[in-house]
């Protein structure tokens, strides 16, 4: 009985260490999100590097953005909604507005990806349900506003899919398998 009372303390322990653990993998909910996360964003650099400096500049209307301001808005969009997410700190410019060469821009989104990625590490299971107020009267769960940032970028992805279609490029998500 002594030995069965041991084991119980030994998994009931284990359990709680890993319930307090943070980062994405301490939780199903962190993980599943921080997976699509980790998905898109290597699209979104796959595809930077796939369209040439020559193209950034493209843009299938008028009326939107060019190829080269939908990675840079990406890029801002990444900074303000993760750090929204964490009560991080956001950049006070523009990437859109302020940076042009297919160079930068690459490196703002490497930039910005890498701060979300710093913000999914710091995200515990507590923190993750925590419901904040994104501005506008409307509140959302800090996974919430996480997943936020998953969809909006694999909106943009789809912009940037038919941009690179009309311009004779492979999306990565349609490469055959390696």
């Amino acid at each position: 009985m002594a030995n069965l009372s041991k084991v119980f303390l030994i998994l009931s322990s284990t359990a709680v260490l890993s319930f307090g653990q943070s980062g994405p993998a301490s939780s199903p909910l962190i993980a599943s999100s921080h997976d699509l996360f980790t998905q898109i964003s290597q699209l979104i650099l796959r595809s930077a590097d796939k369209v040439p400096e020559n193209l950034w500049s493209f843009r299938a209307t008028p009326e939107v953005r060019t190829i080269g301001q939908l990675f840079a808005h990406i890029a801002d969009a990444s900074n303000h909604i993760c750090a929204l997410a964490t009560d991080g700190k956001r950049l006070d410019i523009s990437i859109e507005e302020t940076v042009k060469t297919k160079a930068e821009i690459i490196t703002a989104l490497k930039r910005e990806f890498a701060g979300c990625e710093a913000d999914y590490a710091k995200l515990t299971p507590a923190a993750a349900v925590q419901v904040i107020d994104i501005g506008g009267g409307v509140k959302r769960t800090r996974i919430g506003e996480m997943d936020y940032e998953v969809a909006h970028t694999w909106e943009h992805y789809g912009n940037l899919v038919t941009y690179m279609r009309l311009n004779k490029i492979v999306p990565p998500s349609s490469e055959p398998a390696k």
